[in-house]
């Protein structure tokens, strides 16, 4: 269980969503079918009439998810060893050795076929801690039953996993379309708060496709009471459809106020139809890097705030690159979706097959065109943070020194970028520019961030490779009468260039 505090989301135990195929000769039916829940329980206008027979016919689908995890704790060396103290204190010098721990977590579930499929998060099924394994699973029904689950399939990204269980025919719910949902519809979820097993709430869907904090986070957002262990137990519409899976809360104490999220059904079902199958989720891939539309940014591009994406680096040889797609790009459009801050970029491309070919609408220069790209594979996120090593600015050899008229370059002391110092900073010998050797801590330069060893590589588009060309680009905004500049820079920490807003108004 991750708690996220303050403003952020805490992600609660369990959940995942799923997609059900029956044998045509089960004589079983889903405990969902239709009619099979009597309408009377059904909420009419005004108050809501009971949930009894809904809960009584839905609860046996739903389950409890524990696992047993070891966890490896490395052990502190005795500080006395080797002394006349290391007899009163015990242990041994050295690396002492490593204690093994065991711990488990708690979430839950629901069946979605009758030979034992269960959808869940994968977070409820992953180990909780560095160092930690899972040993084990352990599904426990309604009635009490227990039994060994076998991991089928997980994928980190939508946070789904589905589990397997061997027995007898098992009850079991179906998906219903999440996209007909409403805000201000009812809504009821089973599942095993703080291990409180088969607890039931209700509520109302008090908003559609969240943002959360991961790129394809789409969530449905519930006022209905939700708990650690309720993550991975289903949400149910007034008909008895899945329509959602619990998994996040927003809290400043990791407890329920009322602001809950569910995967929606149609994000989950085509996901957990793969992992099912045993197959991986492939998600599409550019091969770029963007940043924020701010308002600084949006007035410097003479462009709308949070439309868009401002591209600020491109891997060589992935499919942007191989597009001719450029940083200082905006992309504005896949497909004709608009980029907003509900439909990002990520979001939009990841849900294209690798192999596709898309059309991007993008503003270059001021100019709109389209581009179209053939998508690759979207790497892991081990993969991902493989490729972010860092570089320090800090190392760069430069000479920081007295400027004859700061205000002409707007607080910035530069020096050219030669190739004794891109090598220093790891850079790609193909990448000129200007290093920065000085700032004046006065200068909106300082607010932004620019400081010694970063490395500018155009202002307003217009590439600088010496302190008169940066003064000249700076000069040439002001005579149009810009109150800033949009500055493309090295910064550190970033394994691309960031596009930096920085004021010219006045000298400091």
């Amino acid at each position: 269980m991750r708690y996220a505090y303050a403003i952020t989301s805490a992600l609660l135990l369990g959940g995942a969503a799923a997609t059900l195929t029956l044998n045509p000769s089960d004589a079983q039916t889903a405990q969902n079918e239709p009619g099979a829940i009597n309408a009377v329980s059904a909420p009419r206008a005004g108050a809501p009439m009971s949930f009894a027979d809904m809960v009584t016919r839905l609860s046996p689908a739903v389950v409890n998810i524990s696992t047993t995890q070891r966890i490896t704790v490395p052990q502190q060396a005795n500080p006395f060893s080797g002394t006349p103290f290391e007899q009163f204190f015990g242990g041994r010098g050295g690396g002492a050795t490593p204690r093994t721990q065991e711990a488990q977590s708690l979430g839950s579930g629901f069946l979605i076929s009758s030979d034992g499929y269960i959808v869940t998060n994968n977070h409820v099924v992953s180990a909780g801690a560095q160092g930690a394994t899972v040993e084990s699973i352990t599904v426990t029904l309604a009635d009490q039953k227990e039994y060994k689950a076998r991991l089928v399939g997980r994928d980190e990204l939508s946070d789904l996993a589905v589990l397997k269980i061997d027995g007898a025919t098992f009850p079991y719910v179906r998906f219903g379309d999440s996209r007909q949902t409403r805000v201000g519809d009812w809504i009821l979820t089973i599942g095993n708060p703080l291990g409180q097993s088969g607890t039931v709430t209700a509520g109302i869907v008090s908003a559609l496709n969240r943002v959360g904090q991961g790129p394809y986070d789409r969530f449905i957002q519930t006022d209905a009471a939700i708990n650690r262990g309720n993550s991975g137990g289903p949400m149910f519409d007034m008909q008895g459809n899945v329509i959602g899976i619990n998994s996040q809360i927003l809290s400043p104490t990791g407890g329920n106020i009322g602001i809950g999220f569910a995967i929606p059904a149609e994000q989950a079902k085509p996901i957990v139809d793969k992992l099912m199958k045993g197959q991986s989720v492939a998600r599409g891939y550019l091969g770029l890097t963007q940043q924020e539309i701010s308002a600084d940014i949006a007035t410097a591009l003479n462009i709308t705030k949070d439309r868009g994406a401002l591209v600020n680096g491109v891997s060589p040889g992935e499919p942007a690159a191989r597009a001719g797609i450029r940083p200082g790009d905006v992309i504005l459009a896949v497909n004709g979706k608009e980029i907003t801050p509900q439909q990002s970029l990520t979001y939009l491309v990841g849900n294209e097959a690798p192999g596709s070919r898309v059309n991007l609408d993008v503003l270059r220069d001021g100019r709109r065109q389209q581009i179209a790209v053939t998508l690759g594979t979207r790497p892991s996120n081990d993969q991902l943070a493989a490729q972010t090593e860092q570089f320090d600015p800090d190392t760069a050899p430069t000479t920081p020194r007295a400027s004859t008229n700061l205000a002409a370059t707007a607080g910035l002391v530069v020096q050219p970028l030669t190739p004794a110092i891109a090598r220093q900073l790891r850079l790609d010998s193909t990448i000129r520019g200007v290093v920065v050797a000085d700032v004046d801590p006065n200068s909106d330069a300082a607010t932004k961030g620019l400081r010694r060893g970063v490395v500018i590589q155009s202002v307003n588009r217009q590439p600088v490779t010496s302190e008169a060309e940066l003064a000249r680009a700076i000069q040439q905004a002001r005579a149009s009468g810009a109150k800033q500049v949009l500055i493309y820079a090295q910064l550190p920490g970033s394994l691309f260039a960031q596009f930096v807003p920085v004021g010219i108004d006045a000298a400091k």
